[in-house]
């Protein structure tokens, strides 16, 4: 696919005439929650049939939802007084437009590849400038491909999700619905003195081993990542209708959508890649603290901590669906308002700066014998919709690191799902043998 780059601009923030002009100079400080999430660009990719909205109205409506979302067109500094900080100076967001010469096949509903690179901004600068990039690339048949990124510091996947729902009703023209609510100085105060009731040394935290370049994980040497390709499974609605009764049988209260499909995937992962009956595995998924704190849905930042339900490969393939899935349950469940006021007392004592500790949310070429899910399930991506209708397709950019799933609503609306999932090539029949066996 080759595209071509025809223009690439900064959309500052437009605010309505008569609204007060924004301060030359304003700060959001990164909270704990900020400071402990991934280091990385959350990269999308949408697609819009034809007849696609105009550059115009999208840039128009950016410019709009900027004036409303002002840490979407700032960058990531420091307050004058050397706290890390979103720094509010509408510098604005980075986009690109592109053509293609050729019908947009083939891309809905095929897996991620190194293609999909190509409909985004080059991620691949040493520092990027901008919070937010996106990429407009417009196809023969008169199809549009969003290519969107931004970075994870600034805001979590449900605040971004915001964002995009923003956007569309800005294109247009209507009410964009509730302000963002912003992290302010005080807002995770930790007690005095701090009560700290759960071990998070060993979860948000760990001690690097001397040396380490910290926030890049660790190498696998040349060739690794070659070897890993990301399948896409899809589950109909009736397969996880069987897989939730399945494992749900004599429960009072069935499991949830999520939880059963990610026992399913965890079972299956461990069988493809063949692990010994006495390895553990663990899950890392994330968790929203906004109900769990009382904040509001609006709230616009990092609010996610990690549930990390573990097991060995021998329970979990020995013992039935419903162990891996009240597994899951009763890790996420344990993450209370308590755990994450826990946290923040934690993570406000000092105690990680003094022990030498780094968050340890850090990329990774190969999590084997582990796994990580984003479930966007809950996310209204799909109602982004700039005046033509919602996208025929929405689904996670190229993400390359074995054992790193993404959960999206399917494209085609009846509430089946697609999973993506990063497996060595070498592992990929297996996963497909077992992938949809309810065994």
């Amino acid at each position: 696919m080759e595209v071509k780059v025809l223009s690439s601009k900064l959309v500052k923030p437009a605010y309505n005439a008569g609204a007060p002009p924004a301060a030359a100079t304003e700060y959001i400080p990164l909270s704990v929650f900020d400071k402990v999430t991934y280091r990385m660009q959350m990269a999308i990719i949408y697609a819009f049939p034809p007849p696609a909205p105009p550059t115009a109205a999208i840039e128009k409506g950016l410019a709009a939802a900027l004036a409303e979302y002002r840490a979407f067109a700032g960058q990531l500094g420091e307050a004058p007084d050397g706290t890390p900080a979103v720094v509010l100076n509408d510098r604005g967001a980075r986009l690109v437009e592109a053509s293609v010469d050729a019908d947009l096949v083939g891309m809905a509903p095929a897996k991620p590849t190194p293609e999909l690179l190509r409909l985004h901004p080059d991620l691949e600068a040493e520092e990027l400038e901008e919070v937010v990039m996106l990429q407009l690339t417009r196809f023969r048949c008169g199809s549009l491909a969003v290519g969107f990124t931004s970075n994870h510091v600034a805001a979590d996947g449900h605040a971004t999700s915001n964002f995009l729902v923003a956007w569309g009703r800005a294109t247009r023209g209507l009410p964009m619905g509730p302000p963002p609510v912003h992290h302010r100085e005080g807002l995770f105060r930790p007690r005095s003195p701090p009560r700290v009731d759960h071990d998070h040394r060993r979860r948000e935290y760990y001690l690097p081993s001397p040396g380490e370049k910290l926030g890049h994980g660790h190498g696998h040497g040349d060739g690794v990542v070659e070897n890993i390709v990301i399948h896409k499974a899809h589950f109909t609605k009736d397969f996880i209708a069987g897989l939730r009764a399945k494992a749900s049988e004599g429960r009072g209260r069935p499991f949830s959508r999520f939880e059963t499909i990610l026992a399913h995937l965890w079972r299956t992962m461990t069988r493809a890649r063949g692990l010994n009956p006495d390895e553990t595995s663990t899950i890392r998924l994330s968790v929203d603290g906004r109900h769990r704190l009382g904040l509001p849905a609006e709230y616009f930042g990092n609010l996610v901590l990690w549930a990390f339900p573990t097991a060995t490969a021998s329970d979990l393939l020995s013992r039935p669906l419903r162990h891996a899935a009240q597994v899951i349950h009763d890790e996420v469940a344990r993450v209370d308002g308590d755990y994450f006021r826990s946290f923040i007392n934690f993570a406000g004592s000092g105690a990680a700066e003094r022990e030498g500790l780094a968050p340890s949310a850090v990329l990774k070429d190969v999590l084997c014998p582990d796994v990580e899910v984003d479930s966007w399930l809950t996310f209204p991506f799909y109602e982004l919709d700039f005046g033509t209708g919602s996208p025929s397709y929405f689904m996670p950019s190229y993400f390359q690191t074995e054992g790193m799933m993404f959960l999206v609503p399917s494209y085609i609306g009846d509430g089946s799902v697609d999973a993506f999932v990063p497996v060595f090539h070498h592992n990929l029949e297996a996963f497909k043998e077992c992938c949809y066996s309810m065994e």
